[in-house]
């Protein structure tokens, strides 16, 4: 008679659980939708970040420049060319003269001065 009454209760309480269960699945408006709204905010930059794109900007306002200086000089590669082939040998000229003046005042080129050779050991008055 206690198994009886065991699974009489055991029975009913699974009814009562499948009949919550049918009328939970049957109420209606359960569906709800939930509307989701974005916000940008603003994108955080180190000061690092803020410098690169600082000096991304003068780059491109120097290009910018001197793609107008070129053109103003009537995009003439040649004459450019010629211009800094000139400049090219006159810096060679004066390196060449540097570097005889230091050799005769005995100055090492690196900035050392020479220890054989002093300024006024040259006869240099």
């Amino acid at each position: 008679m206690k198994e009886n009454r065991n699974l009489l209760t055991a029975g009913v309480v699974i009814l009562v659980c499948l009949v919550v269960a049918a009328l939970a699945a049957s109420m209606p408006g359960r569906e709800r939708t939930y509307e989701v709204e974005t916000i940008n905010s603003p994108e955080y930059k180190t000061d690092a970040a803020r410098a690169i794109d600082a000096y991304e900007r003068l780059m491109d306002r120097y290009m910018d420049l001197s793609e107008k200086i070129f053109s103003k000089m009537g995009g003439d590669s040649q004459a450019v060319s010629t211009k800094l082939d000139s400049l090219d040998s006159r810096l060679a000229d004066i390196s060449a003269r540097l570097t005889r003046i230091e050799k005769a005042l005995g100055i090492d080129p690196n900035g050392n001065p020479s220890p054989s050779k002093s300024p006024n050991a040259s006869g240099v008055k």
